[in-house]
């Protein structure tokens, strides 16, 4: 009998990946499987929702359109996790689930980044989050104008990573 995702994806140093890709293996071989990893996300376990966030997004860069049933739920459920591997995850598949969202979602997505962007500290929800809001900026004016003021203020930050991206994509945006 098989172990179950979340205790294949529990244990050792959190910076690991554990067994992530075994179990992306058995997902990307059996498709049904995918609920199972979904689910992992309400896992009381922080480690369980690190790893199935890699896992997730390892899905996702082979069959986007398989996450396409579990929009609405990272939307209204994942969106409500406050765990920095959760928040910068979304922005990556929100990104790269883009052209699968519904304007109705699509909203929902921005209100969500826009949120962490505006409440988040860590470096990597910061990234990750600001580059999606700026490729979808580049088509939405309100965004953009929304956007670049969070953009000036992160181009000051502290940390080069975050200040260096922020300029960058300012740069990006004048441009646009």
């Amino acid at each position: 009998m098989r172990l179950s995702f979340a205790e294949m994806l529990t244990g050792r140093h959190p910076n690991s990946l554990g067994r992530t890709i075994e179990v992306v293996d058995i997902v990307l071989a059996a498709p049904e499987k995918l609920t199972e990893l979904y689910q992992c996300y309400f896992s009381t376990d922080e480690i369980v929702r690190l790893r199935t966030s890699n896992a997730l997004k390892r899905v996702c860069a082979e069959h986007p359109d398989w996450l396409v049933p579990f929009l609405d739920g990272l939307i209204s459920d994942v969106s409500q996790i406050q765990q920095a591997s959760t928040q910068w995850t979304l922005a990556q598949l929100f990104q790269s689930l883009s052209s699968y969202l519904s304007a109705a979602q699509k909203i929902s997505a921005v209100t969500i980044l826009q949120d962490n962007l505006a409440k988040s500290n860590d470096w990597i929800v910061l990234i990750n989050t600001m580059q999606t809001l700026s490729e979808w900026a580049m088509t939405d004016q309100d965004l953009q104008v929304w956007l670049e003021p969070h953009l000036v203020a992160l181009a000051k930050d502290e940390r080069k990573s975050v200040s260096g991206r922020a300029k960058k994509l300012l740069a990006v945006l004048a441009k646009a």
